[in-house]
């Protein structure tokens, strides 16, 4: 007998769409089954009318434990992923105290945030100036990946140059591992942004115009170009615009090996926003044109990405109008730059790509599940509907019309420029190692139940 059935459901795989029932034993994916199988089950499922996704890996987010945990936590932030259809989270090392940039801080992490995780996580390890001689022990961790920018970043992390990026990138290809980077030219931003100021430009259109996609686009192509150099495996974070998506792709094309992932924001969300709605529209790179957004979602389909992220960036209502840490908001380019998604991912890209576009869902269980699974190394356990990876499944109502409000939200602050966007799709019950986590916007699981995974050896 198997311990779970989901059965009547439209099975969702990165090639096609087929009538078919999943069986689950021991956490895992036991069987796929035609509709008319005899399949005895503990539990049964009705999926009639539902798609049948394999659970989506948020490959970027910020949970700012610990050391933050006024903006966010693993309790809340997990749940919240865990009703929006991310079964797995990969976390940032930053927005920590201490930002997690050595083996011992790793240990550290798992030991405080493992008893709140709803859902598995994974951890991007950190990649700053002085921690070149840690990371092939927090490779051996488990580290799927190592963030660095190029380009400024807070206080706490310390962004590389070409030079340190060459030279990190050099041991990050000898032990395998994959760099990652936040990829917004440094000097070009910080002279932008200065030029800004001293013209008394200190509006919205000021901070579009200190980010400008050419700021992207150059630090992409240098990194693209040192991980031609250097053999390094690389991805590139949140891609913004669909001009930095075709030099991605054109280089893949060529055979190395460069991930990337863009966001639901960048799907959704355009520069009038920010324009209209000011500070919990901003984030970086910033949002760009419709006409860009439009373009984007033509590398979602053409299968550019390996990940649509959340970048969950959460903060407090304070930080985005008033003051952060004791520091007064002055102007806009002091405003905290983040937006909360964890919860909105799945059913935001579902209506924009699949309701309004007319894309495939098929598109979607490549880019939010396969591939990113495949590009940091967990594919085998996770990012498929396939007999022994983990149960992680996500059953959407295409016909469910939304509505997102501050009250749905289950993080910390619950406050995302996602809250009054409307659409038709979303996620009615999440399934995680066999165990249903979530149902009709409440997380049913229990904290701790989440684990920690890493690289399929």
């Amino acid at each position: 007998m198997y311990d779970l059935l989901i059965r009547n459901g439209k099975l969702v795989t990165p090639e096609t769409v087929l009538e078919a029932n999943v069986a689950v034993k021991d956490g895992k994916v036991a069987a796929i089954l035609s509709p008319d199988a005899e399949a005895p089950a503990a539990k049964v499922l009705d999926a009639k009318g539902l798609y049948v996704f394999p659970g989506a890996i948020d490959t970027h987010a910020h949970l700012n434990e610990p050391g933050y945990e006024w903006r966010e936590d693993y309790a809340h932030a997990t749940a919240a992923a865990a009703v929006g259809g991310y079964t797995t989270v990969i976390d940032m090392p930053l927005q920590n105290e201490p930002a997690m940039t050595t083996a011992a801080l790793f240990d550290r992490k798992v030991e405080m945030v493992g008893p709140h995780a709803c859902t598995d996580y994974c951890l991007w390890g950190g990649l700053v100036p002085d921690n070149f001689g840690e990371l092939e022990a927090l490779h051996k961790k488990g580290c799927v990946a190592f963030k660095s920018f190029i380009g400024p970043v807070s206080s706490d992390y310390a962004p590389l140059n070409y030079g340190q990026a060459y030279e990190a990138m050099q041991i990050i290809a000898s032990f395998g591992g994959r760099a990652g980077f936040h990829c917004e030219d440094f000097s070009m931003i910080r002279h932008t942004e200065q030029r800004m100021k001293d013209a008394g430009r200190l509006d919205w259109q000021a901070f579009l115009d200190s980010r400008p996609v050419a700021a992207e686009m150059l630090a992409t192509v240098d990194i693209i170009e040192l991980a031609k150099a250097t053999g390094c495996k690389a991805h590139i974070c949140h891609v913004s615009s669909p001009d930095v998506a075709e030099k991605i792709l054109q280089a893949q094309q060529e055979g190395y090996d460069i991930t990337a992932e863009t966001c639901t924001h960048y799907l959704s969300m355009t520069d009038k926003d920010v324009l209209e709605n000011g500070p919990m529209f901003k984030c970086a790179p910033p949002l760009r044109s419709q006409e860009e957004v439009d373009r984007l979602w033509k590398y979602v389909e053409n299968g550019t990405f390996a990940g649509i992220a959340s970048d969950h960036s959460p903060c407090s209502k304070e930080e985005k109008y008033t003051e952060i840490m004791g520091q007064k908001i002055e102007t806009v380019f002091d405003v905290w730059g983040g937006i909360s998604g964890i919860q909105s991912g799945m059913q935001v890209a579902f209506y924009e790509g699949c309701v309004k576009r007319g894309i495939s869902p098929c598109v979607l269980a490549g880019a939010m599940a396969e591939k990113p699974a495949k590009a940091f190394g967990i594919y085998g356990k996770k990012g498929a509907l396939l007999p022994g990876f983990d149960a992680d499944i996500v059953l959407l109502d295409p016909q469910k019309e939304w509505e997102i409000t501050a009250e749905s939200l289950l993080y910390k602050n619950k406050i995302s420029a996602f809250v009054g966007k409307k659409g038709t799709g979303m996620p009615v019950c999440t399934v995680l190692r066999g165990e249903v986590v979530a149902e009709d916007g409440r997380f049913t699981g229990t904290q701790g139940y989440g684990e920690l995974v890493c690289p399929v050896e």
